[in-house]
């Protein structure tokens, strides 16, 4: 299937919403705490981090980048750093209500398990315990940051 082929099956009346392209933009991992870090009672402390950005890239093209974060430490000492920018490129047709939306809560979607693969990939290469990462509800992270920003706005125009 041709990727017009894709697009065009995907069209809705109200909109369009395709994934275009997946890829990994960035992707690192650090282990200064080895060979330590092998030899101590693995009893990890597991911080996840992530954050998303879109740009808009043509007419109706966006890339969207999600940043997952992950730093292990055991016995108080780092044990590894694995942090993964996965993208994608997707049209997106939509009313403009609705893009930001999309662009934040269903595009991550997307992204997730393909940032956790490559995390869990990383930290298993590095030889440590796999890890697995939990779901995350991107429609609820995207509301309460909406409800956030509501409250700073109207926190600010009582000033």
């Amino acid at each position: 299937m041709t990727e017009q082929t894709a697009a065009e099956n995907n069209r809705k009346p109200g909109g369009q919403f395709t994934l275009m392209r997946l890829y990994a933009k960035d992707v690192s991992f650090e282990a200064p705490g080895t060979p330590q870090a092998f030899l101590a009672e693995w009893k990890p402390e597991t911080k996840v981090q992530f954050n998303t950005s879109a740009s808009r890239i043509g007419d109706n093209q966006f890339e969207v980048v999600m940043m997952l974060n992950v730093v292990t430490h055991n016995a108080e000492k780092v044990a590894y750093i694995a942090e993964v920018k996965q993208a994608g490129v997707f049209v997106v047709e939509a009313p403009e209500a609705a893009l930001e939306a999309l662009l934040h809560v269903h595009c991550p979607s997307i992204l997730y398990p393909y940032a956790c693969e490559a995390i869990t990939g990383l930290v298993t290469r590095g030889s440590f315990p796999q890890l697995l990462l939990q779901p995350m509800n991107f429609e609820a992270i995207y509301a309460g940051a909406k409800q956030r920003q509501q409250a700073a706005a109207a926190e600010a125009a009582k000033h």
